[in-house]
């Protein structure tokens, strides 16, 4: 054991530096409610209950200490006793989640935060409770938000003696201190050991596991006392232990440190060595805050956490690494300074540290809400608005669980809880879950607890180098049955199998007398939970499924589930277009059929079929936005059978119709009588206008047709005329005539398509005698002329046919006399007589 950790196991109650201001904080309390800002290490967790426990005004009144971490609640209640000289249970005990040490003559209990909404909502008094104390506030989980609203709320209402204590090392007090009703703020001084800050001088790389490996190493050489390493979650603890033992002398003790491990091996952390042996503890941010860890000397921090983070829209939480808040960097280093000067390593460098938020986002601006909603209709409150709070919960994320929660059952149509919602509200789990065990039937309870406890607790299944844990939660189902008979379970953690049967136990205990449900199957079961994560494999897809919620779903393309037509997910991370299935079972159609029977709906559908090109009807069985069955059926005169025809016809406009030449010209002519006449109210007949009217001008025509080739039959020319009244034809026939009579006395036709000038192609010679260009639109519009020789051949371009006459004529006589001599090639072709044809030139020419 190293000098620091032995000379402060055990200090005395006089020589903890929160001393100085309890008498200030008796003072405040006397009057009314407090905040009480301490540093890390004072004692203030420990001692602050212990000052109180004679205040006249509390009498024999209990104090409730709220803890956000189960191991630090048992260690805290452990630690007070001792000073007391008591077992636990007698003047100071503690109650978890499934697990409670407090006696008849307990005064002081430290419960975790989800029991003080439980007591509050079974005694709404809370009678016999003098004190509530909110320890480590700053960290602003939703249970400790909605605790202090429903506590608030109680002051107000039916306990104005009842006291608050709020409780911190990194508070914003003032605003807190406003929101109690103007309550005092006290300050206390810590026992500050200095604490040496390096950054690191190079931004990290993408592998954390790595940078931490390598710094503890290095500070193992350089630096006496254990070693504190955060890291984010249990995947890179677990890597980073592993690798550790294989690296350092066995001599150093190498322990994780996180929620998800036993009490016992939480314990080996929090207790100081036996020996002289050196250990390097690797934690998530559970080590940040309220107990003292002995012997730590040096921090190592990697900057980074991993939190839930709920996403309204698709109703999915995820995972999310981020980078910690300055005040948690704060928190982490300070563990160096607890008895004695210190070291801490940031693993970022100093300029990213000014990119970091000062403090830590509060837990009910990101998470599910469905478990505070479900409390506050339990306690009557059916807008949050009613209550005062440190942050509001967000609207979306509000109306959300509203949904979820009216979907399971807990709420009716008016957002009134309902009888089994009262119910579910008194299961210490997430409604789905106490959905899922109150509809169990009898016979399936043990299941229900069994899912229930696999879902909360961590996955029994270990993990194997280079292969992915499959997501068939009936593999864990399996391995706890085994565990159970004593039977070999090759891949599983005995350790965490026996916490989850630990936890189903509790759960059958806690539902042994409530009325028995319909549900049979685990996946019945798990189908009860997540009724939107109902899944069907999409078709000619590997691993894609679409939830009956609509979004979509992908399952790792090795997984053994993949070859099942319907899963129930229990674990959807939503990151990317499609969540990524982590837990799931396999559930026939006929149990679907069975649990949902009332919300399948039956429908006639329309739908285009692609093979056919043609209008279907279909007589379908859904399940939200899961196609059970559908089978064809015949087309009825009330179909709206012409609107998808149309949708079609306007997808694929140009192919869809039979645009004939004649369909092209007339909507060419029409649009050159659009921009000589603007306000002549000649219609659209543009391509685009065409598309975005289908409905109007077309509809009549297809009525009664189902298929894309019997409106490809349709006659166009008609059809767009019709658009035109008696005058607008005439006038159209007139003014851009589909064909003009050269002098030579032939008619040739005009092309209104390539531009907004008509083309006339013309033989040159048949112009003969023809002093100006042909033009349309009562002379106002001159045709494009495109001049041919006899072979038709291209030779000049011209809207000026008096201008070429005069000055591009002659150059081209030269050319067509040599290669065309037995066509007459006049030098004056005004006044020539007009040809078409050959017509031999005269002896005397030439």
């Amino acid at each position: 054991m190293t000098p620091n950790a032995t000379q402060h196991t055990s200090p005395p109650m006089e020589s903890l530096p929160i001393e100085p201001v309890l008498d200030d904080l008796r003072a405040a309390l006397r009057r009314g409610h407090a905040v009480l800002q301490a540093p890390t290490g004072s004692g203030k967790s420990t001692r602050v209950p212990l000052a109180l426990l004679n205040e006249d005004w509390l009498g024999a009144g209990r104090i409730l200490i709220l803890q956000p971490r189960r191991p630090a609640a048992r260690m805290i209640a452990a630690r007070m006793a001792a000073l007391l000289g008591e077992p636990l249970g007698e003047r100071v005990g503690y109650q978890i989640r499934f697990e409670r040490r407090i006696g008849p003559r307990s005064r002081i209990e430290v419960i975790t935060e989800g029991i003080l909404t439980r007591r509050i909502q079974s005694d709404p008094t809370l009678e016999g409770v003098g004190l509530l104390v909110f320890d480590e506030f700053h960290e602003r989980s939703l249970q400790s938000d909605l605790g202090l609203a429903l506590a608030l709320d109680l002051v107000a209402g039916l306990r104005p003696d009842l006291r608050l204590l709020l409780m911190s090392a990194t508070l914003n007090a003032e605003p807190l201190a406003e929101l109690l009703g103007d309550a005092a703020v006290i300050r206390g001084e810590g026992r500050s050991f200095p604490v040496e800050v390096h950054y690191a001088d190079r931004a990290p790389g993408a592998d954390t596991v790595a940078g931490v490996i390598t710094c503890v190493r290095s500070t193992l050489a350089e630096h006496s006392g254990d070693i504190l390493a955060f890291l984010p979650g249990t995947g890179e603890i677990n890597r980073c232990v592993a690798r550790l033992r294989e690296l350092l002398d066995g001599r150093i003790r190498i322990l994780p440190l996180h929620g998800s491990l036993p009490t016992e091996e939480q314990e080996k952390a929090l207790v100081p060595n036996a020996g002289s042996d050196r250990r390097v503890l690797v934690a998530t941010d559970i080590a940040e805050t309220s107990l003292t860890i002995p012997g730590i000397q040096v921090v190592i921090d990697s900057g980074l956490t991993r939190k839930p983070r709920f996403d309204p829209g698709s109703g999915l939480t995820r995972l999310v690494t981020e980078p910690i808040a300055r005040a948690s960097a704060e928190q982490r280093a300070g563990r160096a300074g607890r008895l004695g000067p210190g070291v801490c390593y940031r693993l970022w460098t100093h300029a990213q540290e000014q990119g970091r938020p000062e403090r830590r986002t509060p837990e009910i601006l990101q998470a599910d809400l469905a478990s505070l909603v479900l409390e506050l209709r339990l306690w009557g409150v059916a807008d949050p608005t009613g209550l005062r709070w440190v942050d509001p919960p967000p609207g979306p994320a509000w109306d959300a669980a509203a949904a979820l929660l009216t979907r399971l059952g807990a709420l009716d149509a008016r957002g009134a809880i309902t009888p089994l919602g009262r119910r579910m509200a008194e299961l210490p789990v997430h409604p789905r879950l106490a959905v899922m065990l109150l509809g169990a039937a009898e016979s399936a309870r043990g299941d229900a607890a069994d899912l229930c406890a696999l879902i909360t607790e961590r996955d029994p299944l270990l993990d194997t180098p280079g292969q992915r844990r499959p997501a068939d939660l009936g593999l864990r189902l399996q391995a706890l049955h085994a565990w159970r008979e004593r039977r070999s379970v090759p891949g599983a953690d005995p350790r965490r199998l026996a916490a989850a049967d630990r936890v189903s136990q509790q759960l059958q205990r806690l539902t042994r007398n409530a009325p028995s449900g319909s549900a049979r199957s685990a996946a019945e079961l798990l189908a009860l939970a997540y009724p939107e994560r109902i899944a069907q494999r999409r078709e000619g897809t590997d691993g894609r499924y679409r939830l009956a919620g609509g979004s979509g779903a992908l399952l790792p393309q090795d997984d053994a589930l993949g070859i099942h037509p319907y899963l129930v997910i229990a674990s959807l991370d939503a990151a990317g277009a499609d969540g990524r299935i982590q837990s799931a079972l396999p559930i026939a159609e006929s149990e679907l059929r069975t649990c949902f029977a009332e919300r399948i709906e039956v429908s006639r559908r329309l739908s285009w079929d692609a093979q056919r090109d043609a209008v279907a009807a279909r007589a379908v069985e859904r399940l939200e936005a899961i196609t059970l069955r559908a089978q064809p059926v015949a087309l009825e005169a009330t179909d709206n059978v012409g609107g998808i025809l149309l949708e079609q016809i306007a997808a694929r406009f140009d192919q869809a119709l039979a645009w004939s030449d004649a369909a092209l010209q007339l909507s060419a002519r029409v649009a050159l009588m659009r921009r000589l006449e603007p306000d002549g109210g000649w219609p659209d007949l543009s391509p685009e206008a065409l598309r975005a009217d289908l409905h109007v001008w077309l509809a009549p025509y297809v009525s009664g047709m189902s298929r894309l080739a019997q409106a490809q039959k349709l006659d166009l020319v008609p059809i767009l005329a019709s658009r035109l009244d008696w005058g607008q034809r005439q006038r159209l026939d007139s003014e851009a005539p589909t064909r003009i009579e050269t002098p030579a006395g032939r008619e040739r036709a005009i092309d209104y398509r390539a531009g907004e000038t008509p083309i006339l192609a013309v033989q040159l010679q048949e112009l003969f005698g023809l002093a100006e260009s042909p033009r349309i639109g009562r002379g106002r519009l001159p045709l494009l002329l495109h001049l041919l020789s006899p072979a038709r051949r291209p030779i000049q371009v011209t809207q000026d046919l008096a201008g070429f006459w005069a000055r591009g004529y002659a150059e081209v006589r030269k050319e067509l006399r040599g290669r065309y001599p037995k066509h007459a090639w006049p030098e004056d072709p005004t006044t020539a007589a007009p040809v078409a044809g050959v017509r031999r030139p005269r002896r005397a020419e030439g």
